[in-house]
């Protein structure tokens, strides 16, 4: 006869392949059209408000596997805030100017030369705004919640009005300055760049020693020495006027055969050996402070080279004598400055040398290299050359070389307010705690920062010059200019005269005659992004400055972190930011950078259409994100399983609620087995270490511990033994509801804890979960721990019991693989407890055997054959009995019941009480 009819088997319409690459892009059709975005903020309205400000990815190409990891990062946050008690809204942004986009153009061919600097700025946004709608299209894709309709983009009118107020706020306090200084420049960009647009990369260079011969010795030298300096960068010897010595060190005048040589003494033996010099005698010391102004001759031109003082010689390599160049370094200008010498800078935009280096004009800086060298050598000033690997500034964009270059440019003085940064980034939070000292070595160390570029696309510096060149930037101009960009737009800099982006009627000291002249340069981009506390936070009336968080990769502690803090602090004087988490970089299976030259790119898309939205989200969530993150095929693969471990969970507890009605059919926390009342308080341990960490956030934490708890307490445990009840007897069984009561509770907090991580994933489950009204679990609130009486008692009896059932399944595994039993519910066992506490525990539980899914148990005060184990020794048998047809357990009342020989008596009971009609 068969029995299946009468079991009550699991029934779900939830699938078990979660099929999510097909899923997905449907589910987030249903989002938009709902408009869950929307419905969220209003069900949250009046909470207290939490905002995660974005900063702005730039508009350009498909998004990279950082995107992936960045957006997610912030999704998981702001869905969480609102389902924890806050008002979260989040309006995504995009950064819309700068040289990449230009580049971009200059590829698909567009001549820039045919058409005036408007319209090529219009192409410009134009390709921007496209890149924009691309961008939010594959963040979407992601499964990220936000304000995708009504995004900050930088290029905006009102968002560039803003960004003027910042400007003028800082030029009112004094803060902005138009000076002539050494820069990193980029001849491949031909603009200044600031310090967060430089990153190290090898490079060879030629490594020169070069003797300068002394002219005027005053009273110190003799006359006949030569003073040795050293560099990397021979192209600047044309721009040498000076060498510097450091007061306080202890110099050497060394005679090496016919010549005399002026170096640091500390140097001696290093000199020596690179120069190769046979018995060098001392025949002099003196500190640097005295020599202070001999005169040397540059080796090649008629003109002095000085000998001037600078805290910055040290003796860690070259000659102790360095070679200074006021045009070319940022050292030498400040020492340069301080003696009254020229800043001659006679290299061009482009790299290449002016008539400022007679002999070398038209040729690129880098390419003269070996003819100065030649020259050098000609002249028998070139005492040695090699060439040597070392770390050097590159334009992050182009990644190609740059040069420090004097140039008129305009800067902000962050040292004026350096003091209120720092004690603004001691105050805030951060994760992780080193972004701190990250931060403040950065800001402590900085001066200047240069915020004017030589390009088209970005905003116009706001400054008019009278007729005497005389920077003109008053609350007057700055407020008229900030109102015509959001009237037109920042393009009207370039289509009108200066006359008319002048307030009406304004006349100045400068241009007595009312001709004026309008400033070209642009804005760094960071100042664009900097200024989004004003334009966002204070612009938009759903936000707040500051925001509680800013979460970007590790690469903004210079970049956005960096800008952000220096123009608010310099406009408001606080952080714009409350806490700062930062994110490592995605890198390849084996560690590497990704790189298309190496093959070794993982795409977002890829991943998405291959294994789903939720997978790449649940990866993310799974890894250390703080650090570097690995991602490659096969670590997709792994977290499939856990995510497949994680949906068969929820499908067999869906499937084992079918026929269960919350509203009817729930068993009061008193009322509940013990055993079911045990895993409704390790799910509020669960609870309660999952909003810790998502508090803290610490995701990895939440899915290992929720993995955890669907791989062990539940799979291995308590979904597992509980078939024997769930399956087995009537509908409205005690134990039954008591079990599905609390599958309920489980299943309905597990969806709302994994909802920002798996979103996709965790609204589909929603759907099926017994007695539920919110339409999505996103418009839910997180479950929050509860407290039971006795619970810790409980908790100690049955965590105890865990422990000792270890044993026992240590024992059955043994015994099957010593083909002892097959399954587990074949085995007869006879448990010897170790101490008295142990033998009560035991006795005190009902149903043990159902608990350890066996057909036998037999608590006995001694057993020689049984096996000893860490709390109980253990024998384990083969059931004597037959198994029952019905539910599998050996039992030796099969064959008692005459109607149903086949089964047990349980099962027969159960069958001829509610299943007489089908048997």
């Amino acid at each position: 006869m068969d029995y299946k009819q009468t079991l009550l088997m699991p029934k779900t319409a939830f699938p078990m392949r979660g099929n999510l690459p097909n899923k997905e892009p449907k589910m987030q059709e249903e989002w938009e059209q709902d408009k869950i975005y929307e419905k969220v903020q209003q069900r949250t309205e009046g909470r207290p408000l939490f905002v995660l400000h974005d900063g702005p990815p730039y508009a350009n190409g498909d998004l990279h596997m950082g995107h992936a990891l960045n957006k997610i990062l912030k999704d998981f946050i702001v869905k969480y805030k609102s389902m924890a008690g806050f008002h979260a809204p989040y309006v995504p942004g995009w950064d819309t100017h700068g040289l990449p986009i230009e580049q971009a153009l200059a590829k698909k061919k567009v001549n820039r030369k045919k058409m005036t600097v408007a319209e090529f700025r219009q192409k410009c946004a134009e390709y921007a705004l496209k890149q924009v709608d691309n961008q939010r299209t594959q963040f979407k894709q992601l499964g990220v919640r936000g304000d995708w309709e009504n995004p900050y983009i930088t290029l905006n009118k009102d968002y560039e009005a803003a960004q003027i107020k910042v400007f003028g706020e800082m030029a009112r306090k004094g803060y902005i300055y138009k000076g002539l200084k050494p820069v990193y420049w980029s001849p491949s960009s031909e603009s200044a760049l600031a310090e967060a647009e430089i990153e190290y990369q090898d490079k060879r260079s030629a490594s020169i020693y070069v003797a300068f011969d002394v002219k005027d010795g005053k009273d110190l030298l003799n006359g006949d020495e030569q003073f040795i300096i050293w560099t990397t960068t021979p192209w600047t010897i044309p721009a040498n006027l000076a060498i510097s010595l450091h007061p306080d060190l202890d110099y050497a005048v060394v005679k090496v055969d016919d010549n005399k040589y002026v170096i640091a003494y500390d140097m001696l033996e290093t000199v020596t050996q690179v120069l190769e010099w046979n018995e060098p005698e001392v025949v002099q010391t003196f500190k640097g402070r005295d020599a202070e102004r001999i005169v040397t001759k540059h080796p090649f031109y008629d003109r002095d080279s000085l000998v001037v003082l600078g805290e910055h010689v040290t003796t860690e390599s070259g000659t102790g004598c360095v070679h200074t160049a006021p045009g070319h370094g940022e050292d030498d200008f400040y020492v340069g400055n301080k003696y009254g010498l020229e800043v001659l800078c006679p290299v061009d935009e482009k790299g290449n040398f002016t008539d400022e280096a007679p002999g070398f004009e038209g040729q690129f800086y880098d390419s003269a290299n070996k003819e100065i060298t030649q020259k050098l050598e000609e002249v028998g000033a070139l005492l040695k050359l090699e060439f040597i690997t070392h770390s050097y500034p590159h334009d992050w964009r182009t990644k190609k070389p740059t040069i420090f270059r004097a140039t008129n440019q305009w800067f902000a003085s962050i040292k004026d307010f350096r003091e209120d940064i720092l004690s603004e980034i001691q105050r805030i939070d951060w994760y992780p705690g080193w972004g701190e000292t990250r931060l403040f070595n950065m800001v402590r160390d900085r001066e200047d920062w240069c915020i004017s570029r030589q390009r088209a696309w970005g905003v116009p510096i706001p400054v008019f010059y009278g007729e005497d060149r005389t920077p003109i930037i008053t609350e007057e101009t700055i407020d008229h200019v900030s109102k015509l960009f959001r009237q037109h737009g920042s393009n009207i800099w370039f289509e009108w005269e200066a006359k008319d982006l002048l307030p009406e009627g304004y006349t100045s000291d400068h241009s007595p005659n009312g001709k004026f002249t309008k400033e070209t340069d642009i804005m760094d981009v960071w100042f664009d992004s900097g200024s989004s506390h004003e334009a966002v936070l204070k612009g938009r009336p759903e936000l707040q400055r500051p925001a509680d968080v800013y979460l970007e990769g590790s690469d903004q502690y210079r970049g956005w972190f960096n800008s952000s803090i220096s123009t608010a602090v310099a406009v408001t004087g606080k952080a714009p930011y409350e806490a700062i988490i930062s994110h490592g970089f995605a890198l390849d299976g084996q560690g590497r950078k990704m790189s298309k030259s190496v093959g070794n790119v993982v795409v977002p898309s890829k991943i998405m259409k291959q294994y789903g939205a939720d997978i790449l989200r649940l990866w993310v969530a799974s890894v250390d994100y703080q650090a570097d993150v690995r991602i490659s095929d096969e670590i997709i693969k792994q977290t499939s399983e856990g995510y497949r471990k994680i949906r068969n969970t929820f499908r067999f507890m869906l499937g084992n609620l079918q026929d269960f009605d919350p509203s009817n059919d729930k068993v009061s926390y008193a009322d509940l087995e013990e055993v079911d009342r045990y895993m409704l308080v390790q799910l509020q341990e669960l609870i309660e270490k999952v909003r810790h960490a998502y508090d803290h956030y610490e995701f990895s934490t939440i899915y290992n511990n929720i993995h955890n708890f669907c791989s062990i307490s539940l799979s291995s445990f308590y979904l597992d033994f509980a078939k024997d009840v769930l399956y087995i007897e009537s509908e409205n069984n005690h134990r039954r509801r008591s079990i599905q009561t609390v599958y309920h509770q489980i299943l309905t907090a597990l969806v709302k804890l994994l909802s920002p991580i798996i979103s996709h994933t965790a609204d589909e489950v929603w759907q099926y979960i017994p007695g539920t009204v919110a339409e999505s679990v996103q418009l839910t609130d997180m479950p929050q721990p509860e407290q039971f009486e006795g619970q810790e008692e409980l908790k100690q009896k049955w965590d105890r019991f865990m422990d000792i059932r270890d044993d026992i399944l240590k024992a059955l595994e043994e015994a099957r693989a010593e083909k002892v039993i097959g399954k587990s519910l074949e085995a007869n066992i006879q448990v010897v407890p170790n101490d008295a506490e142990t033998k009560e525990l035991l006795n005190s539980i009902e149903h043990l055997q159902q608990l350890l899914i066996v057909s036998g148990l037999e608590i006995q005060e001694s057993n020689p054959e049984a096996k000893q184990y860490d709390h109980v020794s253990v024998r384990v048998e083969k059931h004597p009995g037959e198994k029952c047809e019905r539910c599998w357990v050996s039992s030796e009342t099969v064959g008692e019941d005459e109607k149903h020989p086949e089964l047990c008596s349980r099962c027969a009971e159960v069958v001829k009480e509610h299943y007489a009609d089908l048997v």
